[in-house]
């Protein structure tokens, strides 16, 4: 079964709501409801996300961003961040490309800088 099959909007939002709920459950309900879940529900989570990233990574910073305003940050930079090689952040994004047919990695050409 395929990711976006293994959930439904119902489901994810209890996961979300729940107290106790392990932390790798509530993950993968946040990451079904930015990939598949309604737009007022991904636009509030990934500003949640933004406050999230500005709040635990104070040095971690936008380098460009997409043409619906969404940051890109240097994978390098986010590698750093997260106490791990660079290798492993690709490998983990490229992971999330194949099981959600969707990109992750942008290229600089296709994002903007913000004057």
């Amino acid at each position: 079964m395929n990711f976006k099959d293994q959930w439904t909007l119902t489901n994810a939002l209890k996961v979300l709501q729940h107290q106790t709920v392990d932390a790798k459950l509530w993950g993968e309900a946040v990451e079904w409801l930015l990939l598949y879940g309604p737009p007022e529900i991904q636009a509030l989570l990934l500003h949640a996300s933004g406050i999230a990233t500005q709040e635990c990574f104070p040095d971690l910073k936008a380098k460009r961003y997409t043409e619906d305003g969404q940051p890109c940050y240097d994978i390098a930079a986010i590698a750093r961040v997260l106490g791990i090689g660079r290798e492993e952040a690709c490998r983990t994004i490229a992971e999330k490309e194949a099981a959600h047919r969707q990109r992750h990695f942008i290229l600089p050409e296709d994002t903007h800088t913000i004057h």
